[in-house]
């Protein structure tokens, strides 16, 4: 009996938790960090170019998922952004929500798009999902990026 007293008060100190594992805290200033850094992203690709927003936020691993393509994968998607021209229209999006892990590493945003011909007043208008990967240095950077052409009636 008493050689199985420290078994049975390891157990019971153990499963009362009082040597918890390193809790992540993932409040609302990461995911507005995250959502802010949608925006910023954003705010940058109407202001030096879609090409310039996406080489600066891309992950070195990220993912492109375009229409009519397999995915364009790491260096491959900064090449492929690379060779963009952008010149001829602007592209604007503001996220309508994000979501991040608990473990704090990984979230994502979605919203909605416009796609817009330099000197018209029409823009053709999509929906959007980011992946994003906070970095060692804090910043987050989309690991995964998608949109959809076409934003139907709201129900």
């Amino acid at each position: 009996m008493y050689k199985l007293l420290p078994v049975i008060l390891l157990v019971f100190l153990f499963s009362c938790n009082l040597f918890p594992k390193k809790k992540i805290i993932t409040g609302p200033d990461e995911k507005q960090k995250m959502m802010d850094t949608d925006r910023a992203f954003s705010k940058l690709s109407v202001q030096k170019g879609m090409k310039n927003a996406f080489l600066e936020y891309i992950d070195s691993n990220g993912v492109l998922l375009k229409p009519n393509r397999y995915p364009i994968l790491g260096a491959e998607a900064i090449d492929y952004l690379i060779q963009q021209n952008d010149s001829a229209y602007t592209l604007q999006w503001e996220p309508e929500a994000g979501f991040i892990a608990q473990s704090g590493e990984l979230g994502y945003t979605y919203g909605v798009y416009a796609f817009k011909p330099n000197g018209k007043d029409t823009a053709t208008y999509g929906t959007y999902v980011s992946i994003w990967k906070k970095q060692a240095d804090g910043k987050w950077k989309f690991v995964l990026d998608s949109g959809n052409e076409g934003v139907g009636e709201e129900e």
